[in-house]
């Protein structure tokens, strides 16, 4: 992810499935349930199964960013739906990705063995909680962002 400007990018993880809600509680929604690969964080995500399905075992690379521009600048006034469709105008970080969500990250928790801490975000609804090591999740200390995920 060389081409991000590092201060828009807050967060990057590859995870690995380890297994999903069964059964679901939603038609269209399976809440996945993921480790990191050097297992220092645990993520649990909603995400839209007809979107984008995941399977036990798969590897996702995960990036937090505060924008869409790949140079880090913000959107402005634009919505990020705007820059999606724009349409054969600039290139922008979503186009990299497979499931791009723009949610509002909610609460901070403190890990109970003082070393971790648990962040909230809300996509529409859909949810994801992440928990690790302070130096990793502290950056995300921000209102508003970008969840972007591939295989």
């Amino acid at each position: 992810m060389a081409a991000i400007a590092s201060d828009a990018q807050l967060f990057e993880e590859t995870f690995k499935v380890d297994s999903i809600s069964d059964p679901p509680k939603y038609d269209r929604v399976d809440r996945i349930f993921c480790t990191s690969l050097d297992g220092s964080t645990s993520m649990a995500l909603d995400i839209n199964k007809e979107l984008f399905p995941c399977r036990v075992g798969e590897q996702l690379n995960v990036v937090i960013a505060t924008s869409l521009s790949l140079d880090g600048s913000k959107d402005d006034d634009k919505g990020w739906r705007d820059v999606a469709k724009a349409g054969g105008g600039d290139a922008t970080l979503a186009d990299m990705f497979d499931y791009v969500c723009h949610g509002k990250i909610y609460k901070f928790e403190d890990g109970s063995d003082g070393q971790t801490i648990k962040v909230y975000t809300s996509f529409g609804g859909l949810l994801m909680s992440l928990v690790g090591p302070y130096k990793k999740l502290t950056p995300l200390r921000v209102d508003y962002v970008y969840l972007l995920v591939k295989k």
